[in-house]
C-alpha cells in the first residue's frame, strides 16, 4: 500500500456545552489536520506516472479545508442562546455551526468525509488540538 500524508493548520475557537471541565469554556486551538491517503498501486503513464496522486492536489484540498475553518468560532447547533448568536452576528464574528459536538474526534470524521467526497482515497484523518494531542478517524465514509 502506498501512502501520502500532508498537514494544514488553522486557528479557531470552540467550547463543549454540557462538559464538566475547562473545555466547557470558550477557548482556542491551533488545530492541525493531518491527512493520509492510500492506494494499492501507483498511476502509470502521463504526468502523474509513479504517483498515488499529485502532492500538489492533496495539499490544495487539505489547505482549502483548513482555510474554511480558520479564525472562526466552531459551535454545535443549538448550543448558544439566540441572543448570544444575534450579538455575535451583529459584531460580524465568523461563526461555523456544526451538527455535532465540536470535539477533535467528530472533526476528524467530518474532514475525512469531506475529503473522501472530493474523490480522494482517504485512509486516515487526524486532528490535533495541541502538538501532543490528536484524535483520528479512518473507516467508513458514511
Amino acid at each position: 500500500m502506498y501512502t501520502l500524508t500532508t498537514c494544514a493548520s488553522f486557528d479557531s475557537a470552540h467550547f463543549l456545552k454540557g462538559y464538566d471541565g475547562k473545555c466547557a469554556n470558550l477557548h482556542g486551538h491551533r488545530w492541525t489536520i493531518k491527512v493520509t491517503i492510500a492506494a494499492p498501486a501507483l498511476q502509470h503513464g502521463g504526468q502523474k506516472d509513479g504517483m498515488v496522486i499529485d502532492f500538489g492536489d492533496l495539499k490544495k484540498a487539505v489547505r482549502a479545508l483548513a482555510d474554511d475553518w480558520d479564525h472562526a468560532l466552531i459551535y454545535e447547533e443549538g448550543s448558544l442562546m439566540p441572543a448570544t448568536l444575534a450579538a455575535m452576528e451583529a459584531e460580524h464574528f465568523r461563526l461555523i455551526a456544526v451538527p455535532f459536538r465540536p470535539t477533535a474526534e467528530h472533526m476528524a470524521k467530518h474532514f475525512y468525509v469531506a475529503l473522501f467526497s472530493q474523490g480522494l482515497p482517504v485512509h486516515e484523518v487526524q486532528v490535533f488540538e495541541t502538538p501532543d494531542n490528536c484524535a483520528g478517524y479512518s473507516g467508513e465514509e458514511a
